[in-house]
């Protein structure tokens, strides 16, 4: 560094800003003056320039330590774009040829090159350890440094390799960062890098602009979203599912439902991911639908809303992952929807990994059920999880405060919880506690002769759903408090054995339940308009006697009901009800009906909802579309599902779906003509002309001694076709 130079100069000359954020002066003056260092920065603190001006600064070259390969393109792109020279910053991975890497090597020789990224497997090569030895290494930065512990959310093995292969290629300081670490993952980071001594810089978690919210995760879940988006619309956002497939199925939900979605997973090729991420970045693209791939170093400021379509494996996820919501201090929305399910497909996901890796994974999942299941300021719970003391009573910005619960008086119930543990010398976590407190002999119970305490069942004839809140408000409140090294175990801190000595008033919400088999069925709670429905009836008996048609040829009963409870006003939302698509709207009736529907909704002073039905992936389109390009080669239907490996039924009900709910026209003519005869098609036509419902089990119970179901229904589908479409 030269002498003399002003931190707050070099801020301005290199990177625009008049002036510091929180620490991050402190930070920088500390790695200049060699020392090691800890940040611990919540997303959006400004993290990366407490390693990138120093390193403009220093001689030498700094090695920025960071795990995916799209973060590192991104600081090299925003590094490149701010300097006077080529090379001032460079990636070093397995994205790179040969030439490349040889271009990188000769930046570094010639001291060009201030910062360079690499990811751990990296550094670990033989051939860039051999070579990083013979550079000038200002500091080593490692980001995302909670990575390195067993008890962070993202866990690397390869992480614990570094300081060993730091010692290798030669000391100097280290500055380590994370956006998320508990005071548990802060030790391990420590501990791990050999920096014990480092100075350390702990930043607020709280986010003031992020409002939290928790729903139920029903069947409508899709449904939900949309909505959610569409009363954002234009506004940019990150979905983060657990699964690629899901992230695929619902990107492509989104799209159906004209929102400009795109999938991001590791899964996809390079370019792919690239070219997803630079749309986002663009605005070309509203909303990402991610793995928790995504996200990391990406620095898009107004990302609008942040939602967990499944809640996430540990609170430091979900930390992280809402955290690039409102970075640029604007409005942020944090979504989950949670289900117990989601749950015990988590939990189920850990066996077979070794016992303490499932223990320490079993206690995060507990962490995170415990947030979405509380009735507590989220914010405060939040904090709170991350060693901080939030102490107002209502954050005004999350679903809990907003819409708070009734509080109950437990401080009889607080001294019961305090007790046991004491009894107990201590040493047992929540599940354990609640077992001994309600009295259930458990093996566990029985095994610790624990159910021979005086204190054992001490809780009983209390309402069993107190328990837990009890626990976990007492945790916020400093009567509890969980052992660091013995991650989980309750101790009782000094307030709470006065508490006991001496209780005072302790108020306690209730959890939410989340009661699977209370989920709404599919189609939400939107009722009937049993007027419009009658009237709707009416105006299809008019078409059909127009037309000279049955009238469930027009539109089935099924889709004038969706139409009295929906509302539809134009083309494009009439496409969105049940047995409705791109056919039936070219229709002449189709226009006559949502006018009518427009009509009914101003002569009544109706108010539709912000949305319609959504709708869903076009499932198995490419075989539609086969067995249609098959049905115009005149290729045999028989032929057609053994071709596309399904059995004869399964085809017919494709080609039900593709004349009746798509409104396609198919000529089975040649088919027809080729397996019955001509008076028998005409037979079973005319039934179907002259029925008031088309239903097949009807036409089974008239027409079925004479014919065989198959071919009645093939003719209900040719006269369907010729009919309706």
């Amino acid at each position: 560094m030269k002498e003399g130079t002003n931190l707050t100069e070099a801020l301005k000359h290199y990177f625009g800003f008049d002036t510091f954020k929180g620490d991050q002066e402190a930070i920088i003056r500390n790695v200049l003056n060699g020392h090691d260092t800890f940040v611990l920065m919540p997303t959006g603190g400004g993290k990366s320039l407490c390693y990138q001006l120093p390193s403009l600064l220093m001689e030498g070259v700094a090695i920025v330590i960071s795990p995916l390969i799209a973060l590192m393109k991104n600081q090299v792109d925003f590094i490149t774009h701010l300097s006077e020279h080529e090379g001032t910053a460079h990636f070093l991975n397995s994205s790179l040829n040969k030439a490349a890497i040889d271009q990188v090597k000769t930046d570094i020789r010639k001291g060009n090159t201030k910062l360079l990224y690499v990811a751990p497997e990296s550094l670990t090569k033989e051939e860039n350890v051999e070579f990083l030895k013979t550079c000038k290494i200002s500091f080593y930065a490692v980001d995302e440094a909670h990575c390195i512990s067993e008890w962070g959310h993202d866990f690397r093995p390869e992480y614990r390799r570094i300081r060993p292969i730091i010692n290798e290629i030669g000391n100097a300081p280290v500055i380590a960062l994370t956006a998320t670490a508990t005071d548990k993952v802060r030790t391990d980071i420590k501990k791990s890098l050999g920096i014990a001594d480092a100075d350390e810089f702990k930043s607020s978690f709280n986010r003031p602009n992020l409002y939290y919210e928790v729903r139920p995760k029903t069947k409508d879940i899709d449904k939900d979203i949309v909505r959610f988006i569409k009363q954002h619309t234009g506004k940019s956002g990150i979905i983060y599912c657990l699964s690629r497939k899901k992230v695929e199925d619902l990107a492509e939900v989104l799209r159906a439902n004209d929102i400009k979605a795109a999938a991001y997973h590791a899964g996809l090729d390079s370019a792919t991911r690239t070219q997803t991420q630079d749309d986002f970045l663009m605005e070309d693209i509203d909303v990402i639908v991610a793995t928790i791939a995504f996200g990391m170093g990406i620095d898009k400021p107004d990302v609008r809303f942040v939602i967990h379509y499944d809640i996430p494996k540990s609170l430091e996820g979900y930390y992280q992952e809402t955290g690039r919501a409102g970075r640029d201090g604007g409005e942020g929305i944090c979504l989950a929807f949670y289900s117990h399910k989601d749950l015990q497909k988590l939990d189920k996901f850990m066996e077979g990994k070794p016992v303490a890796e499932q223990d320490i994974g079993r206690q995060l999942l507990q962490e995170t059920a415990a947030y979405a299941e509380t009735s507590v300021c989220r914010r405060k719970m939040l904090l709170h999880y991350f060693g901080e003391e939030y102490t107002q009573d209502n954050c005004h910005n999350c679903d809990n405060c907003l819409h708070p619960g009734s509080k109950i008086e437990c401080s009889k119930q607080l001294v019961i919880a305090l007790k046991a543990i004491l009894a107990m010398k201590e040493n047992f976590r929540t599940d354990y506690v609640i077992d001994f407190i309600k009295g259930r002999e458990t093996d566990e119970v029985v095994a610790h002769k624990h159910h021979e305490l005086d204190e054992f069942g001490s809780g009983e004839k209390e309402d069993p759903k107190i328990w837990n809140p009890v626990i976990r408000q007492a945790l916020i409140t400093g009567y509890l408090k969980k052992e660091v090294e013995n991650y989980g175990v309750l101790k009782v801190t000094s307030a709470g054995k006065k508490f006991i000595k001496s209780p005072k008033s302790f108020l306690v919400v209730l959890d939410h339940e989340f009661n699977v088999d209370e989920e709404p069925a599919e189609g939400g709670t939107s009722a009937l308009d049993p007027t419009l429905s009658a009237m709707l009836h009416d105006l299809r008996k008019k078409w059909a006697h127009k037309l000279q048609r049955p009238g469930y040829v027009i539109f089935q009963d099924v889709s004038i009901e969706q139409m009295a409870t929906e509302y539809p006003v134009t083309l494009e939302e009439l496409k969105n009800i049940q047995g409705v698509g791109d056919g039936k709207t070219r229709q002449p009736y189709a226009k006559d009906f949502v006018d009518f529907i427009k009509r009914y909704c101003e002569e009544n002073d109706i108010e539709r909802q912000a949305d319609l039905r959504v709708r869903t992936k076009a499932k198995d389109s490419m075989r539609k579309l086969k067995i249609l390009q098959n049905i115009d080669r005149r290729i045999a239907l028989d032929d057609i599902a053994n071709a596309l490996g399904i059995d004869f039924e399964e085809l017919l009900d494709e080609l039900e779906g593709i004349v009746l709910y798509s409104g396609n026209k198919v000529n089975i003519d040649y088919f027809l003509e080729d397996i019955m005869d001509p008076d028998d098609i005409d037979d079973i036509y005319e039934y179907f002309r002259e029925s008031d419902t088309g239903d097949l089990k009807e036409a089974y119970k008239e027409l079925g001694g004479d014919y065989e179901e198959d071919e009645i229904r093939l003719v209900r589908i040719k006269f369907i076709s010729d009919m309706a479409n």
